[in-house]
């Protein structure tokens, strides 16, 4: 059996990212699939059968996702880019996973007190993005984070415990594991059994997350809109820091906010894993029609 059909959905990030970043230097078109492919260290099939098992896109449809150009025609529309994403959400025939997110936030006592007196787990688990570092309550995941190359496993676990330097960590991967499971596969999303997520920050910060919650996979929104949206249309910059600070990737989509002109802009955890996670729902989206 070919070596690339065997390879774990970690493993097949790690060839993704280098994919991605060919795309970031050569544009998204794509147009020279064989060099792309030899690029890789793969013929065409095996880079085609990549794309297609770990998103369920071809190289190009891929590449075009994440140049947000649904995004900028949005940006074009007198009405605000975040009212467009709701009713894109409500009348788009895909599955509205965003709606089955359960989260709370903590008592701001807790989060002025640095977490203190409050025990969490943390772990880590595979993910389609690589390695993912998480963190978890009693009530539901707090964190999620990504180790790789660049960032190893115990600074993406202090990048978050460390915005809780009064908690009580304890590592224990297998309660990680099936909570991390749920968390990046929508199809275990349901009303039924939501993702739980607690929301820990600031009340500005927490607003901003709730805010995030609501923008449907697919869809982008500004972060001028954002800002709008909780009454702060002049606070676009602290909304910014607020998406940064994001604890936890993916399940509040972070990765959906994007420039005034709908270019793809920073993120915490590096523009490349930005541009798979939007690629990756496109995919999910195409699949779910």
């Amino acid at each position: 059996m070919n070596q690339m059909m065997t390879m774990s959905p970690a493993s097949d990030y790690d060839a993704i990212r280098a994919a991605i970043r060919y795309l970031s230097e050569n544009g998204p078109d794509v147009a020279d699939l064989s060099g792309f492919a030899q690029s890789m260290g793969m013929t065409e099939r095996q880079l085609t059968d990549l794309f297609r098992r770990w998103c369920g896109l071809t190289p190009k449809s891929f590449a075009q996702a994440v140049a947000l150009d649904h995004a900028k025609s949005l940006l074009r529309q007198k009405q605000s880019v975040l009212d467009t994403t709701y009713e894109v959400g409500l009348s788009s025939t895909s599955r509205l996973h965003d709606l089955f997110v359960a989260y709370e936030a903590m008592p701001p006592g807790v989060f002025r007190a640095g977490g203190a007196g409050l025990d969490m787990i943390w772990g880590t688990a595979s993910s389609p993005f690589g390695t993912a570092v998480a963190t978890a309550t009693e009530y539901g995941l707090s964190g999620i984070g990504f180790a790789d190359a660049e960032t190893d496993v115990d600074t993406a676990f202090l990048d978050l415990a460390n915005r809780w330097p009064n908690a009580r960590f304890i590592r224990n991967d297998q309660h990680i594991a099936p909570l991390v499971a749920q968390a990046f596969d929508p199809q275990q999303w349901s009303a039924d059994r939501p993702v739980r997520i607690v929301l820990i920050g600031t009340d500005f910060e927490v607003k901003v997350w709730e805010t995030l919650l609501k923008i449907p996979m697919g869809s982008a929104a500004t972060y001028q809109s954002v800002a709008s949206h909780i009454g702060r249309p002049k606070a676009s910059r602290a909304v910014g820091a607020a998406v940064g600070k994001n604890p936890i990737s993916f399940v509040v989509p972070c990765h959906r906010v994007v420039g005034s002109t709908g270019a793809l802009t920073g993120y915490h955890w590096g523009v490349p894993r930005k541009r798979a996670i939007l690629g990756w729902e496109a995919g999910v989206i195409s699949a779910a029609h």
